[in-house]
């Protein structure tokens, strides 16, 4: 197989048509991909003529920023974004930490029932959130109920806790990033810190942590975009009370018809909703991910080659 596709590459190295044709793959799959996004911004920056009119297509004949103003104090941008990052944040903190040190765990040691808990994270993969959300709801309901019980529903406290658990938010996915790197790395490091008297928790901290820097960066962003956007989980155990931008995003039109415009209404026919607003509104909704990985792409896609999930 490697050396079938050898002879491809070279066979598409030295042709100028196998040049254009990877060229136009290339093409058509990022295009899929920017589409959306084009769009979204080419309807976000639309007045509400440009939006009536059917021969404005992508680019407007009256650039308006107005859209993006209303979208932001619809959101609430100042408060939902600080609550959205700090919590995905810290959900996405502790799931890299139990992800990399469970990975390390099956990499590294052999214990009984191995292979049935790793079998367990796999399982705990293809079974859907809906089916264990209800059980997971009555256990963390009667902690609270107990006489010793403290405030859990309605608190970060459920998802902290499945989280450090292992039951984050596709958990199984990141343990086995962090298992296939960590396999990766020789264990005559870890003999040679074991000799000079370094327990396993040394081990896994001054050698497997720091060789992983880019495969944990891969992790954390992983993390903190599912984080981000899971809403089923959030909604059943935060119930609202940290404003979170993704679930404002989910309730615009209502948020929107509620929403006055220099104390107007919301239902007068110059400030009625339409797609340039509900656009501008998801483009300030992804726009801090985008940002973030504008920052970090480089590493993020050496962490991905180096993560082994590459397919090759």
């Amino acid at each position: 197989m490697k050396t079938v596709r050898e002879k491809i590459r070279r066979l598409c190295r030295g042709s100028v048509i196998g040049q254009i044709a990877v060229y136009a793959v290339l093409i058509l799959i990022s295009y899929q991909f920017l589409y959306p996004i084009l769009r979204m911004i080419s309807l976000a920056m639309m007045s509400e003529k440009d939006i009536m009119n059917p021969s404005v297509t992508w680019i407007p004949k009256g650039w308006t920023f107005n859209n993006i103003r209303i979208a932001v104090q619809t959101l609430d941008l100042k408060k939902t974004l600080t609550g959205s990052l700090w919590f995905s944040s810290l959900l996405a903190v502790c799931q890299t930490f139990v992800s990399a040190l469970t990975g390390f765990a099956f990499a590294r040691f052999e214990f009984p029932g191995k292979r049935f808990w790793f079998v367990m994270v796999l399982l705990s993969f293809i079974i859907p959130t809906p089916v264990v959300v209800i059980p997971r709801l009555i256990i963390f309901t009667g902690i609270q109920e107990a006489p010793w019980g403290a405030q859990m529903i309605g608190t970060p406290i459920p998802q902290m806790l499945m989280t450090l658990f292992g039951q984050g938010v596709y958990s199984a996915v990141l343990i086995l990033i962090s298992y296939n790197f960590t396999r990766m790395i020789p264990r005559s490091l870890d003999e040679a810190a074991a000799i000079d008297g370094a327990n396993s928790f040394q081990i896994f901290v001054h050698i497997i942590l720091r060789l992983s820097v880019s495969t944990i960066l891969v992790i954390f962003l992983f993390s903190f975009v599912w984080n981000w956007n899971e809403s089923y989980l959030t909604f059943t155990f935060l119930r609202g009370r940290i404003p979170l931008l993704p679930q404002r995003l989910g309730m615009f039109d209502n948020l929107f018809a509620s929403y006055g415009q220099g104390g107007g209404s919301a239902q007068s026919p110059e400030f009625r909703i339409n797609e340039a607003y509900k656009m501008a509104g998801t483009l300030v909704a992804i726009l801090p991910l985008l940002v973030m990985y504008l920052f970090v792409q480089r590493q993020f896609i050496k962490g991905i080659e180096n993560a082994g999930i590459t397919g090759e």
